[in-house]
């Protein structure tokens, strides 16, 4: 979770400065602006902390070996982005999103501190591009999949 942690504050560092404005414009037609893909990781990690905890309290067991997660950071490989996870079009501030991502996070944290570490190796669900990825392996992924888009926003930040 440090990993988490610290690319969190990354992200945050990347956005700190910039107008309500810069960050809900839209430098390039049909890509998102930096408050969109700030919205879509608040968006993200709640849908995996349900679904963890959807599992958690499951009795079926779906183990699922260690898969190449990292691969999350290649952003030549491009995943459209289920329907749940696609952001608001509205105008919202920095300190909302702000408040939505640091609620989904304590939310996050909270679920995996009161996980039972059997139940992380022995449980899982499906990812768009991985397929069955146990549930500890969801935890690092919500880091690399913020990874991602912080590279994402900081080339749409050179664009504005």
């Amino acid at each position: 979770m440090n990993d988490n942690e610290k690319i969190r504050e990354e992200l945050l560092n990347a956005v700190t400065g910039l107008s309500d404005e810069q960050l809900n414009a839209h430098p390039e037609e049909g890509r998102w602006s930096i408050i969109q893909v700030l919205d879509h990781l608040y968006l993200m990690e709640r849908a995996i902390t349900k679904s963890i905890a959807d599992k958690l309290k499951s009795d079926s067991r779906i183990p699922a070996g260690d898969k190449p997660i990292e691969l999350t950071l290649n952003r030549e490989v491009k995943v459209q982005a289920p329907p749940y996870v696609i952001p608001s079009e509205s105008f919202q501030t920095l300190n909302e999103v702000k408040n939505k991502l640091s609620e989904s996070r304590k939310a996050f944290l909270h679920l995996v501190d009161h996980a039972k570490e059997n139940d992380l190796e022995q449980k899982s669900f499906p990812h768009p591009l991985f397929k069955e990825l146990s549930l500890k392996q969801w935890i690092p992924f919500v880091g690399l999949h913020e990874k991602r888009h912080l590279k994402q926003i900081e080339e749409l930040k050179s664009k504005i």
